[in-house]
């Protein structure tokens, strides 16, 4: 099976967000899979062509050993997220922004009603199926120190001080006021909930 990695940029209003975070994180990918092009110098500003009527739209760049394969443009619509089950697998890795997600698919099964997961993995938060996450303690919002991606966004908001990193438990989660939920896509504060079902042998 041919390996192929994906960026998933959002488009707002005509531009294109956070592309330095993007193209350092695919530079690392590249840089891990396919040293072969690390001197090619792919750039993403000069490859994403955004148009002026795109008021919210994502671009999905998928790219591999041959260098940027394609790139989509879509419409963006905001998941509803208003429940979410805690899943357990010690041995996923999700450490790179692969376009094969059946291993986290395998999870999101196991969601029952709820809307989307929450991931524990050696017995700490990792992220959601599809974004990262941080809890609201009261004080402080929270972010997983071991996500399963490093997403843009969050690294966007530790930079500014907005979230902060620590190990958090099934504990953590119980006592959390709310958790927020971002990625390219999402905005912090866009998608927050309550409604959290963890597992029994946690109650």
């Amino acid at each position: 099976m041919k390996q192929q990695f994906v960026e998933t940029i959002k488009i707002k209003n005509g531009k294109a967000l956070a592309l330095p975070y993007h193209q350092a994180r695919m530079e690392r990918t590249i840089r891990r899979f396919f040293p072969a092009l690390a001197s090619e110098e792919i750039k993403l500003s000069s490859l994403i062509s955004p148009k002026e009527e795109m008021n919210l739209y994502k671009a999905r760049v998928v790219y591999g050993i041959l260098g940027v394969e394609t790139i989509e443009y879509a419409p963006y619509k905001m998941k509803e997220i208003h429940s979410l089950k805690v899943v357990e697998d010690n041995n996923i890795d999700y450490t790179y922004k692969s376009t094969d997600r059946s291993a986290l698919n395998a999870l999101v099964a196991q969601k029952d009603d709820c809307d989307e997961i929450i991931i524990v993995k050696n017995g700490l938060i990792t992220d959601t199926s599809f974004t990262n996450l941080a809890l609201f303690d009261g004080n402080r919002w929270l972010t997983p120190k071991h996500p399963l991606l490093l997403g843009t966004k969050r690294a966007q908001l530790l930079e500014a001080g907005i979230i902060q990193e620590a190990d958090l438990t099934l504990e953590d989660l119980r006592k959390a006021e709310k958790v927020s939920l971002f990625n390219a896509m999402i905005d912090f504060g866009e998608r927050e909930v309550t409604k959290i079902f963890l597992p029994d042998s946690a109650d």
